[in-house]
């Protein structure tokens, strides 16, 4: 199907997470990669200025052994990273283009917009900059990534109707998932008749191994399938999806994404009823019941992260994953300037003002304790 005049499969891959070896990125493999997806009739490859060394390695692998009209190559720009003027930010596009020698961008992305980081592509205009660039030929698509709420995306999408399409994390674990809200930003978007293009579909790796209760009932429908095929399924399934990016590793996740996704198929009836006794069986699994509304960080004297802290838990409790859980810590948490939950003062001012009646105090001793704080 077409969108935005583009002829693009439903797999697109994600260039976040390219092979490694000891001194980087693994440019030989990366390379076989790259000729199995278009081999197979992809070509859609995401990338970022802030993705390190994504960019040079997708110029050696796709851009220096490939015509520039067989692919689409997408980047991003992180205004909000280590940016003191609006030269700064947009030296990152003219960075993009000296790294990838691509010439122009089919999908130019603001990187990561949501929280405190959209103000900086206000505080640069970076949404006349991009406008500039996409006259003069530079870029023939222009959209936005998003990591917050469909509130907030909701605010963009009226403020800059001029963005073509919206990427959006979005799978069946966080379909319904408080902290994430995957279904109400989807349908934000749509709202706004923007396409969607997926990112996260098997949740950073995760959904190829969730719970074992969900693997069970994964595994009974289609013993032959893998388990991240019903990740990106689900997601390719959706209505007014552009691509669906898998942040492949390897060349056997290549070859097993490729294996169901080069003949695409709508899911089945049958398969939908599985994909929800799957997030039933997640649902039932025993959460902070933590809805992200921070209304206690309005009131916390120490500046906790409080809500950072407890989607950190949940993703251990789930995964049973503590690197996946200390990265989401490191993130929501010390990367919002946020104290750790270990330096609680228990004063219960937070546990006054939660809608969920969370035993805010005792739960953030419990993430200490989890996460070796």
């Amino acid at each position: 199907m077409a969108y935005l005049g583009e002829e693009i499969k439903k797999l697109g891959f994600g260039l976040m997470r390219l092979p490694q070896k000891e001194n980087g990125i693994d440019i030989e493999q990366t390379k076989k990669m790259v000729d199995l997806f278009l081999e197979a009739g992809f070509t859609y490859f995401d990338t970022a200025w802030a993705y390190a060394g994504s960019e040079d390695a997708i110029r050696q692998a796709l851009v220096e052994r490939y015509p520039r009209e067989s692919y689409q190559l997408a980047t991003k720009n992180a205004a909000w990273i280590n940016c003191k003027t609006r030269e700064e930010a947009i030296a990152q596009f003219e960075t993009s283009l000296k790294q990838t020698q691509a010439g122009y961008f089919d999908f130019y992305l603001l990187h990561n917009l949501g929280e405190g980081r959209t103000h900086f592509f206000d505080d640069y205009d970076m949404w006349s900059f991009v406008q500039e660039k996409k006259a003069e030929g530079l870029i023939k698509h222009v959209g936005f990534s998003f990591h917050s709420t469909p509130e907030e995306l909701e605010e963009i999408l009226i403020k800059h109707p001029e963005m073509e399409f919206v990427q959006l994390q979005i799978n069946y674990a966080d379909w319904d998932y408080p902290a994430i809200q995957s279904r109400r930003c989807y349908e934000m978007a749509r709202k706004y008749d923007k396409p969607v293009i997926i990112m996260e579909p098997v949740k950073g790796g995760m959904l190829a191994n969730p719970p074992q209760a969900v693997q069970k009932i994964l595994k009974r429908a289609q013993p032959n399938q893998s388990i991240a095929s019903w990740a990106i399924r689900f997601a390719a399934d959706l209505e007014g999806v552009i691509t669906v990016l898998s942040g492949m590793s390897n060349l056997e996740q290549m070859q097993d994404n490729i294996s169901y996704m080069k003949e695409f198929r709508a899911l089945t009836e049958e398969e939908k009823r599985v994909l929800q006794s799957a997030q039933q069986e997640i649902s039932r699994i025993p959460l902070i019941p933590c809805t992200t509304c921070n209304y206690c960080a309005k009131v916390c004297p120490n500046d906790i992260g409080i809500s950072g802290s407890f989607t950190a838990m949940n993703y251990l409790t789930l995964y049973q994953d503590k690197q996946a859980a200390l990265h989401q810590e490191g993130w929501l948490v010390g990367g919002h300037g946020k104290k750790k939950a270990g330096e609680c003062i228990q004063c219960g001012k937070c546990e006054a003002v939660c809608p969920q009646h969370i035993a805010i105090r005792k739960e953030l001793v419990n993430v200490a304790e989890a996460l070796g704080q």
